[in-house]
């Protein structure tokens, strides 16, 4: 069967559009993109019309993107936020209701369990906080209507019809995020497209109610952004000297070598194995007890590939530690 659907195959796999639409979407402001989707993806004009016609603007998904992203600055007020007793418990729990798809990812991605449990607890607390918003709305309200970050929202949009017409579901119903990352992991649809897998084998890949796929999509993920099994995440640093703040980072991608950043004042424990060669991020976090210094390696570039954020990160990496802690003890 092709993937390319046109005339009436487009809504029997996308539904069947209703008398009345919000006409939010429609004429000039989506025939560029109605004449995309029909000339470079083989749409027929009619049916994506008719799909975008039933898209509402969402005025509280634009006050939403407008937010400041981390409206909490210091680490000390960030880390609280993830690392309570009820997501640790309830993580555990998750961990041992999906033990063997955890062992099976562990084993095929090289990304340890407790990593994969932490992703989706910090994305959506081991999915319980999905998001409410049909992904439609959001992608069209952020892609015709949020000039700051249009060409990226309307990539996602075209992407996510796409992705509707590989699955064969109807993108009316599929929910997400305000910013439309969808399913226990929050992929977003160019990245459900390059990296979510039917980790159960059952025929199509489900990260909105199906665990195991989740689970699967997310260890594809980290692998196929660089994660390398065994390897350490991070190492806590202490500094020293008047040189030592030149080696603070002021990006996410690594750019020095452990090498130049101890002739710069940093040292760290020698339980870390880190070559002289090996290129690291190195910052400070406003802890409770002072400035924190810490050294990313590889695999901590890897976590912030999935948000672009030190403390996102960091939250992930010590939830997954705690995870851990509680899941030997028991």
């Amino acid at each position: 069967m092709t993937r390319a659907l046109c005339g009436a195959g487009l809504f029997a796999a996308f539904g069947h559009a209703p008398a009345v639409f919000a006409a939010d979407y429609q004429g000039e402001k989506v025939a560029d993109f109605v004449r995309e989707m029909t000339q470079d993806y083989g749409f027929a004009s009619e049916q994506v019309i008719e799909v975008l016609a039933q898209a509402e603007r969402k005025q509280v998904i634009l006050d939403a993107i407008s937010r400041p992203a981390e409206r909490v600055k210091a680490w000390k007020e960030y880390r609280p936020i993830f690392m309570t007793d009820s997501r640790v418990a309830q993580g555990v729990d998750f961990w041992r209701e999906n033990e063997a798809a955890l062992a099976r990812a562990e084993q095929e991605f090289g990304v340890p369990a407790q990593v994969i449990v932490a992703i989706i607890g910090v994305e959506t607390f081991y999915g319980r906080n999905t998001g409410n918003y049909r992904v439609i709305d959001a992608l069209s309200t952020l892609g015709f209507d949020y000039p700051p970050r249009q060409p990226f929202f309307r990539q996602q949009l075209k992407e996510f019809l796409l992705l509707a017409r590989e699955e064969q579901v109807d993108p009316l119903t599929l929910t997400g995020s305000y910013a439309g990352a969808m399913g226990l992991p929050q992929f977003m649809p160019s990245s459900f497209r390059a990296y979510a897998v039917d980790f159960d084998a059952d025929g199509r890949i489900d990260i909105w109610k199906n665990p195991v796929d989740a689970i699967g999509s997310a260890a594809n993920y980290f692998k196929q952004h660089g994660w390398t099994a065994g390897a350490p995440v991070v190492a806590r640093a202490t500094v020293s000297g008047e040189q030592h703040s030149e080696g603070l980072t002021e990006g996410l991608e690594p750019v020095l070598k452990a090498a130049e950043l101890r002739e710069l004042g940093w040292q760290w424990s020698t339980e870390t194995e880190m070559a002289n060669d090996t290129v690291v991020t190195a910052f400070r976090l406003d802890g409770t007890d002072g400035d924190e210094y810490w050294v990313g390696l590889p695999n901590f570039y890897v976590i912030t590939r999935y948000n672009r954020s030190v403390m996102y990160a960091m939250a992930v990496h010590q939830l997954s530690e705690q995870l851990l802690q509680a899941r030997g003890a028991q």
